[in-house]
C-alpha cells in the first residue's frame, strides 16, 4: 500500500495537497504523521528516514520515494490515470499544470503573511501591497477557470483535479484571514469546503492540540 508521510494537519499546507489528491479519489494509502518544529532530534531523524530532503510530504510506493507535493501529484496521475488528476483535454491539462506550478513556486507574500492555521480565529489583518496582489492573482486564476470550465462541474476544471488540490490551502487562508472575494470565488471556496476529503482534513486539523508558536503570531 502507498504510504504518505505528512506533518501537522493544522499547519502543513504542503502535506494537505497530496493527501487531498489521494483521499478525494479514494486511493488507498497509509498515513504516517510526524509533528513538525518540535526540536526533537528523533522527529528530525524520522523525517530523514523517509526523505533525505528533510521535509514532508513524502510518498512511499515500494522502493519508490517521491517528495514534494506537486511531484507526488504528478506521480499519482501517472500511476492512477483513471482518477484524471489532470484534465483529459491537452489544452486544459496544460492550463491546470501551469496554474499548479504557479502556486507551487509563487505567492510568497501571501504565504508569509497568511500562514495556514486552522485553529486561528477568523479575522482580517493588514496586508502588504504584494500580498494583496497575490490575492488578486488567485482570484483571477479561479475566476478564469470557472468561466472556461464551469459548465463541466463546480471545480476549477469541472471535475476535481490536481489543480484543486494545489490551491486547497489557499481556500483555508482566504477563510481564516477573512479575505473579501467576489461571488464566483466564494462559490468555488464553498465547493471545496463541502468536499468530503477537504472536510475530513479540516476536522482532523482542528482536533490537533499541538501548537507551533512561530505560526501563532497573527
Amino acid at each position: 500500500m502507498l504510504k504518505l508521510v505528512i506533518g501537522n494537519k493544522n499547519y502543513s499546507s504542503w502535506s494537505m495537497r497530496p493527501w487531498l489528491a489521494l483521499r478525494a479519489n479514494n486511493i488507498a494509502f497509509e498515513e504516517t504523521f510526524i509533528p513538525l518544529y518540535t526540536n526533537v532530534q528523533a522527529d528530525k531523524e524520522k523525517i530523514l528516514s523517509f526523505s533525505r530532503s528533510g521535509k514532508v510530504p513524502a510518498l512511499i510506493d515500494g522502493d519508490v520515494t517521491v517528495w514534494d507535493s506537486l511531484a507526488i501529484i504528478e506521480y499519482l496521475a501517472e500511476k492512477f490515470p483513471e482518477t484524471r488528476l489532470w484534465p483529459e483535454d491537452r489544452a486544459a491539462r496544460a492550463h491546470a499544470r501551469s496554474i499548479s506550478a504557479e502556486m507551487h513556486s509563487g505567492f510568497m507574500p501571501l504565504r508569509n503573511e497568511c500562514g495556514m492555521n486552522l485553529h486561528r480565529p477568523i479575522r482580517s489583518i493588514a496586508l502588504s501591497e504584494d500580498a494583496r496582489a497575490n490575492i488578486a492573482r488567485v482570484e483571477e486564476i479561479w475566476s478564469d477557470c470557472r468561466a472556461r470550465y464551469g459548465k463541466e462541474g463546480p471545480f476549477l476544471f469541472g471535475a476535481f483535479t490536481g489543480a484543486d488540490a494545489m490551491y486547497a490551502p489557499v481556500v483555508h487562508r482566504f477563510r481564516t484571514y477573512d479575505i473579501k472575494v467576489g461571488p464566483v470565488v466564494r462559490a468555488y471556496m464553498e465547493t471545496m469546503m463541502a468536499l468530503p476529503a477537504f472536510k475530513e482534513w479540516t476536522e482532523a486539523g482542528l482536533a490537533e492540540t499541538f501548537v507551533i508558536e512561530k505560526f501563532e503570531t497573527v
